[in-house]
């Protein structure tokens, strides 16, 4: 129950920061990305403020043995860019931008029942479904080795 309620209490921290940076607005981001046209540059400020509390506290989780509510940190592995990552983050920059919205400012907008915002959450839940289909299915394929393989013994 204790990391229910912490997981809970991150979620509605992190919401409250998006809606208070006016990061749920989609006029704020595209008028950010809009570097030649009126460009509306309160949004790196946000970023750049998002990126020093998330070092800070990723410093000091780092340094703290284990964690509080769980048994182990759960780091990330892996550091290679591969074409799913570069093909994930192409897609979320285009969505971003033809949007302004992305998936966490996008359920935090779910709560104003706007048409355009459930369309978005439901088209990006079935785009998410889609891509874990396709890659439980491409790591259930056989290799071509095993499907040519010839058999000797007669």
């Amino acid at each position: 129950m204790p990391l229910i309620l912490a997981c809970f209490g991150c979620g509605l921290l992190f919401g409250a920061g998006l809606l208070i940076s006016g990061m749920t607005q989609p006029e704020k981001v595209i008028g950010f990305l809009d570097i030649f046209g009126a460009w509306d540059a309160t949004l790196a400020f946000v970023m750049a403020g998002a990126i020093a509390v998330t070092s800070a506290g990723f410093a000091l989780a780092r340094r703290r043995g284990a964690p509080v509510l769980t048994a182990q940190s759960l780091w990330p592995t892996r550091s290679d860019i591969d074409a799913p990552l570069v093909g994930g983050a192409v897609s979320f920059g285009i969505g971003w931008g033809l949007i302004g919205l992305c998936p966490g400012p996008a359920l935090v907008n779910l709560a104003g029942l706007s048409l355009p915002v459930i369309v978005f959450v439901v088209a990006m839940a079935v785009g998410m479904i889609g891509q874990d289909a396709l890659r439980r299915r491409a790591s259930a394929a056989p290799t071509n080795e095993s499907t040519t393989a010839i058999r000797t013994d007669g």
